[in-house]
């Protein structure tokens, strides 16, 4: 069978100039046309300097040229691969692939080269069409392609050009590519901000299409998660200006994160220049392009890269690549002027013995010297390109598939090897499905892009300037939910600025415009700042907020306050007169005293009751007026301790008789007096009208009264327990509300009437004769009484919470001992100390004294 020869082409920029370093085409071609056979083989066309002319001089000098050893390697794993599908017995049988690789420098030349092999045979004398076109590294470069070549139906599959604007199909309908588009990048990078709580953040990007348009998409996707760019700055090579705004930033800026997205030449001009500053203290998160260039490690720029952050290609493992990059010798292509002036600049050495240096034999090891082309450990951008020649044979492999007379994968009727053109291999692209001899699967979506597979990788350097690029995580885009991102366990991880860390320990630099609102705050957005720099408020008096930035503060219950964080709302504190607290504990104390000196009093009355003294003014009234002024000191500790519905209705109503009880029988006391001296008068007998009898019914009487007017209380509203929460916010007051104020006013009234009554009366019968003198202690005790009842209705009404209870008990106790202390203790004084004076002939003889 005779085998056909498919050629493709690729597109590499090898040498990167500030000047011009062209072929005498202003490209350098490589071609390899035919199976394994191939006759034609190396480059083309020697390369030569062009001379530029210096300002200062007009001595033509050569100019100033830069190799790109990642470029070659990538031309060399394409031979690899090509040589390895040809020696592939199971795809593409009795086929062989061919290719054509070009060099260029410069996005002109590189479109012209393009232009030029696709149209015909080149002088190499390649007769096979270009089916495929692989390239080229810069997403610039790959769009202007695109945009000329699409109308020919050439598919083109770049292995390295990531701009998300590739993947519109409208646009660029050929283009395809083996690396995950920037926009799975820039996502990837908006959730490792996320992860670590990167709130603030600056970026610095080239001023190119592959970091304009990523850095744009990444700061809409970053202000959709909360997180806030302080800055964006364009970084040129050529001028001086913008460098000296990035580097005035850096020293000023509060974000401690730095986002840098470059191509890698762009980065490596960006590091030359700041390490020779002092920038440090930031964690700086690079981009794809150049976050697994160990070359750019060295002891001056330890500051800037130890612990770079970044998302890489995954690693792979490509079996004989290594091998087969690191055998290249000068000998292998005779005519290259390129891999000779490579293999000089690479060893320091000359193949011209007119030249000074050392000269070159052609057999020194490559495995001896370090260089991008020598990094052989592991392969990342090399698995695009290996994936990219693949997908071009799957295509071809497919394209010639024929079942029954017709394609079985898109039904269109079978084609020879003589039929194929690039746009029936654009079709079966979009279809390939295949998987790689390192188990990797190649598959295209809707808009031309692969499956987005990153390792998350950290840079840590060593005292000598080394670096060892650790990887920490994956982040994997076919993960569903939230989990694409994931970091490995128990992995050592090297901060910017800082030493090492266990991930686990949570040691990650904070970079944020303002910590978060811890609870108890709220979170105001500041309209003149970012939103991430929002201010934080206090929440107001009374209201909470459990978890950090709460936008607004909740208003706790009724029954609940703030603790003192604002965090949480706790039970408000109760508060009422207790027997445990000091106030309460005194008041009780005095209560029971004034019931021990009533409980005396009384007993020194029933031991002399036979005496004069106690004989004198009703002694049956005085003994009902002690009971009721025990009950008076009794009925104060009701108004001690919780509130309950039974304590409420008995304190006022108890309150009210007994007081009514007591005023009563000073009443009664106070018209014996007056009716005994009328008595004493002659032809009088108006003692018979108010006789122990009437003086019995007219306590009870004036005592019913009270008793009707509390039952009606009782009846129709009674006092109830209440929770007080106007006079304090923080704490609740357990009270007993009046019900029926009608009712507490009205036994007050009553009580203030009699007792008025009785200090009009008792006033009256202040100067009657001496042995009917109690008149003037009733007249005091009432004069106290009335001025104690007379202060407490405005102290009443005016002291908030518990002090309420405390002034109702003291005006009831203060009340009662002037009662006792007024009409009782005179009267044992004499009985106990001065008991010549408690006889009868002493009180007859005042009488009779006194009328004469």
């Amino acid at each position: 069978m005779t085998a056909a020869t498919f050629a493709f082409l690729t597109l590499f920029t090898w040498v990167v100039s500030s000047g011009t370093w062209l072929s005498q085409d202003g490209y350098t071609e490589l071609s390899q046309c035919g199976g394994h056979d191939a006759a034609t083989k190396g480059f083309n066309s020697s390369a030569s300097y062009k001379k530029a002319v210096s300002p200062e001089n007009t001595e033509l000098k050569p100019t100033y040229m830069r190799w790109n050893d990642r470029e070659l390697k990538f031309a060399r794993t394409v031979i690899f691969t090509v040589e390895e599908i040809n020696r592939d017995t199971e795809l593409l049988p009795g086929v062989s692939l061919g290719y054509k690789l070009y060099n260029g420098c410069g996005s002109e030349n590189l479109i012209r080269a393009a232009v030029e092999a696709v149209n015909g045979e080149d002088s190499g004398g390649c007769t096979g069409r270009i089916q495929a076109l692989l390239g080229h590294s810069s997403s610039g470069v790959s769009e202007k392609i695109n945009t000329i070549l699409s109308p020919l139906s050439i598919p083109q599959v770049s292995y390295l050009s990531t701009c998300a604007c590739l993947s519109d199909k409208r646009l660029y309908p050929t283009f395809f590519r083996t690396v995950p588009s920037d926009r799975f990048q820039v996502i990837a990078l908006v959730q490792l901000m996320k992860y670590f709580d990167w709130r603030w953040v600056g970026i610095i990007h080239s001023a190119r299409l592959y970091s304009e348009e990523a850095t744009a998409e990444f700061v809409k996707d970053a202000e959709k998660e909360g997180i806030c760019i302080e800055y964006r700055l364009p970084y040129a090579k050529t001028l001086q200006s913008r460098f000296n705004a990035i580097l005035e930033m850096l020293r000023k800026s509060t974000s401690k994160v730095v986002l840098l997205f470059m191509s890698l030449s762009y980065t490596k001009s960006f590091l030359s220049k700041v390490q020779n500053y002092n920038i440090s203290g930031k964690q700086w998160v690079g981009s794809e392009s150049w976050i697994t260039q160990v070359d750019l490690a060295s002891n001056e720029r330890r500051s800037i890269l130890q612990g770079a952050l970044g998302f890489a290609l995954p690693q792979a493992s490509i079996p004989g690549l290594s091998e087969f990059l690191l055998s290249l010798k000068p000998s292998d292509e005779p005519r290259s002027a390129l891999i000779t002036a490579f293999w000089e600049n690479l060893f320091g050495c000359s193949f011209s013995p007119s030249n000074a240096s050392a000269l070159c034999t052609g057999a020194e090891d490559l495995k001896t010297v370090s260089s991008d082309y020598t990094h052989v450990t592991h392969f990342r951008a090399e698995n695009n390109v290996y994936k990219a020649v693949y997908l071009v044979a799957y295509a071809l492999h497919a394209l010639l598939q024929c079942q029954n007379g017709s394609n079985p994968i898109t039904g269109n009727s079978c084609i020879t090897k003589d039929d194929v053109r690039p746009d029936l291999v654009l079709q079966h692209i979009k279809y390939v499905n295949f998987t790689t001899h390192n188990g990797e699967k190649v598959f295209f979506d809707e808009n031309g892009d692969s499956v987005a597979y990153y390792d998350l990788v950290n840079w840590q350097m060593r005292e000598d300037g080394l670096v060892e690029i650790v990887n920490i995580g994956q982040y994997d885009t076919s993960v569903p939910g939230g989990g694409k991102l994931k970091l490995k366990p128990n992995t050592k991880i090297v901060w910017g600025g800082n030493e090492y860390h266990d991930n686990k320990q949570h040691e990650v630099l904070r970079s944020v415009c303002r910590e978060p609102c811890p609870p108890g705050t709220r979170k105001a957005i500041n309209k003149r700042k970012p939103v991430c720099c929002f201010d934080c408020f206090d929440c107001p008096e009374g209201t909470i907020s459990n978890q950090t930035n709460a936008p607004v503060c909740l208003t706790c219950p009724p029954e609940f306050w703030p603790n003192e964080k604002k965090d949480k709302c706790l039970p408000k504190p109760t508060e009422y007169l207790s027997y445990k607290e000091i106030m309460g504990a005194l008041l009780t104390l005095f209560g029971c005293f004034g019931v021990f000196l009533s409980l005396m009093t009384t007993i020194i009355f029933l031991t002399h009751k036979e005496t004069p003294i106690v004989k004198a003014n009703n002694s049956e009234l005085s003994f009902l007026l002690l009971f009721s002024l025990k009950l008076c000191f009794l009925c104060s500790l009701t108004f001690i301790g919780r509130p309950s519905e039974w304590s409420c209705m008995l304190r006022h109503t108890a309150f009210g008789i007994t007081f009514v009880l007591c005023i009563s029988c000073v009443l009664g006391k106070t018209i014996v007096v007056l009716m005994a001296f009328r008595a004493t008068l002659p032809g009088s007998n108006v003692m018979k009208w108010f006789g122990p009898t009437q003086q019995r019914l007219s306590v009870l009487t004036f005592t019913l009264i009270q008793v009707v007017i509390c039952t009606l209380w009782l009846t129709i509203n009674p006092p109830f327990p209440k929770m007080n929460m106007k006079y304090y916010k923080e704490r609740i007051i357990l009270e007993c509300a009046l019900g029926s104020a009608l009712g507490f006013w009205a036994v007050l009234g009553y009580i203030g009437l009699l007792a008025l009554l009785c200090f009009v009366l008792a006033f009256l019968a202040r100067k009657l004769p001496d042995s009917f003198n109690e008149a003037k202690l009733i007249t005091f005790s009432m004069l106290i009484f009335c001025a104690v009842w007379i202060t407490f209705i405005p102290a009443y009404v005016s002291s908030p919470g518990k002090f309420t209870v405390a002034v109702e008990i003291f005006a009831i106790l203060a009340s009662s001992f002037g009662l006792l202390v007024c009409i009782f203790f005179p009267k044992c004084y004499i009985i106990i100390f001065r008991p010549e004076k408690n006889l009868k002939k002493n009180l007859l003889g005042k009488i009779a004294t006194r009328t004469l």
